[in-house]
């Protein structure tokens, strides 16, 4: 019995250890970068924000980002919440932050007081991108018009704690990236998947991603990871890759434009966490389509599929 105590000592000791020596803290940036405005950024602005930061932030009862408590985060991690981004002065993320701040919280994941937030990371995502959505999020749109309300506050258990220090890695301040050309539609394709982040839910685990090589994060794109409904009911992520036999292989360009943009399967209906990307131009979802078409295919048979 005493051994155990001495063991249990031990690993408590231990544990403490690791999460004292993880940084918590980071120097943030302190650039002047101020976006440009237009209205050609504000229109494509508001598809990227729907597009990339809708399935976490935007509640479509009241139609506006006010954010969404993320099912998706195990119990045992604790209660996670996603942020307000409207322009609400005392609880929206958009007036605290300057544009320089915005932008380095995308690409980097340290926010302005410091903190690294190991979600929402866009490391290789577009300069002229990253300004429209900044653009947009300033803007007078009704769906980040100031809402002055929290939905929860996020609550992380011990071991939600300890897991979040062990991510405690932000990521390198890429600039000067260019949008691919959509002509050239496989790197069209592959920069959608990359930003949009089909990959953080169609892979093996949230926990194996790589953000900055996508390709490299386990299991890329042949689906498997588990989910929950709102209703506690566990789903599966599709394997995405082109095979025929548990993939998208057998899949059409107007097929797979109806699943993302009406999700709509040959199979039925698709299910949240899967939201509807119905701001997507069909050009944006067939150059995604050629893109996946192109990635090797990887035979994986999902529970539930």
């Amino acid at each position: 019995m005493r051994k155990f105590h001495w063991i249990s000592a031990i690993s408590i000791l231990a544990a403490a250890v690791i999460i004292g020596s993880c940084k918590t803290k980071f120097d943030t940036t302190k650039s002047n970068y101020t976006a440009s405005r237009s209205e050609s950024a504000l229109e494509h602005g508001r598809v990227l924000v729907y597009s990339i930061c809708g399935g976490c932030h935007y509640d479509r009862s009241v139609n506006k980002f006010i954010g969404t408590r993320i099912h998706e985060v195990p119990g045992i991690v604790g209660k996670v919440y996603s942020a307000n981004l409207t322009n609400s002065k005392s609880n929206g993320i958009p007036p605290h932050y300057s544009d320089a701040e915005l932008k380095y919280l995308l690409k980097t994941g340290i926010a302005r007081d410091g903190r690294f937030i190991p979600y929402m990371l866009r490391p290789n995502m577009a300069d002229d991108d990253l300004n429209d959505i900044i653009v947009y999020l300033r803007s007078d749109d009704p769906a980040v018009a100031a809402a002055d309300t929290i939905i929860g506050t996020s609550h992380f258990t011990m071991i939600g704690k300890m897991a979040m220090n062990m991510m405690a890695k932000p990521l390198p301040y890429k600039t000067d990236i260019k949008r691919p050309l959509e002509r050239d539609s496989i790197a069209a394709g592959r920069y959608l998947v990359d930003n949009i982040g089909c990959f953080h839910c169609h892979s093996k685990s949230l926990t194996k991603l790589n953000y900055l090589e996508p390709e490299q994060s386990q299991g890329y794109m042949a689906g498997g990871m588990k989910f929950k409904t709102p209703q506690g009911i566990e789903i599966y992520a599709s394997n995405l890759t082109p095979d025929k036999q548990t993939g998208i292989g057998n899949y059409n360009k107007l097929q797979f434009r109806k699943a993302v943009k009406d999700g709509e399967s040959t199979h039925g209906k698709l299910r949240p966490p899967m939201p509807k990307f119905d701001k997507l131009t069909d050009n944006n979802v067939d150059v995604i389509y050629a893109y996946l078409q192109s990635i090797p295919t990887k035979y994986n048979k999902i529970k539930g599929h």
